[in-house]
């Protein structure tokens, strides 16, 4: 497991039933839940149980290719923020990235602050997934927006100062100070992704990733839309 910026004490072992209980207790909002398939020896059976409910997403995971192509070929359908708290993409270990690259069901969110991964690495995930695969999310805390000070996550102190946000004690990134909007934005002037195809990853394919596409992620009629006007 890879917990990045995370609350070790928030992450429990697998349990299908305890998912399940989340799910219910949401009223069906839950969309997704994460897995570590390396820190779980029944991964296979886990996802089999919640994926009747709700999406498995490979999150936060150290897995080797072989341990996450096998989740994926059980059921896990997408994958948080690529390149970030995953293992590591080389030639000889292709990872989580080289599953989902090989998977052609599954959806990869990429962080686009222009902080959490280089250019050319937001440009290769688009090469070889697919643009209808990507994501484009923001990853941002709540200190998103806010002057440079003191913040909590979790219950663990993180630092804002200017585009970064970092743990008080050892400094790892704790997420992005960028909204959706200038992650798109980022994704356009900096890493050279195609206006249309950032609006898409930013709109239509997340909705379509959590079932919600009949009612969002597009401007056509019968669809909810709200203007900034009324936020």
């Amino acid at each position: 497991m890879k917990k990045g910026a995370q609350n070790a004490d928030y992450i429990i072992p697998c349990d299908a039933e305890l998912a399940r209980e989340f799910y219910e207790a949401s009223g069906g909002l839950l969309k997704f839940i994460g897995l570590a398939p390396e820190d779980n020896p029944d991964f296979v059976g886990y996802i089999n149980k919640v994926k009747e409910f709700t999406a498995v997403s490979l999150a936060h995971t150290n897995a080797d290719y072989a341990s996450a192509k096998k989740a994926f070929d059980a059921g896990a359908r997408h994958a948080v923020h690529l390149f970030n708290a995953m293992s590591a993409f080389t030639h000889r270990d292709p990872g989580v990235v080289g599953a989902v690259s090989d998977s052609p069901h599954v959806s990869a969110e990429i962080i686009t602050d222009g902080v959490h991964v280089h250019p050319a690495m937001v440009r290769t995930a688009f090469r070889f997934n697919g643009a209808d695969r990507m994501i484009i999310i923001s990853d941002s805390l709540r200190s998103t927006g806010m002057p440079d000070g003191d913040y909590v996550l979790g219950g663990q102190a993180i630092i804002k100062k200017g585009k970064y946000c970092r743990l008080a004690e050892g400094g790892a990134l704790a997420g992005s100070v960028s909204n959706q909007f200038e992650c798109m934005v980022n994704a356009v002037k900096e890493m050279e992704i195609p206006l249309e195809i950032a609006v898409a990853c930013s709109t239509i394919h997340p909705a379509k990733a959590i079932g919600v596409d009949d009612l969002y992620g597009t401007i056509e009629e019968g669809k909810i839309w709200r203007s900034c006007s009324s936020q």
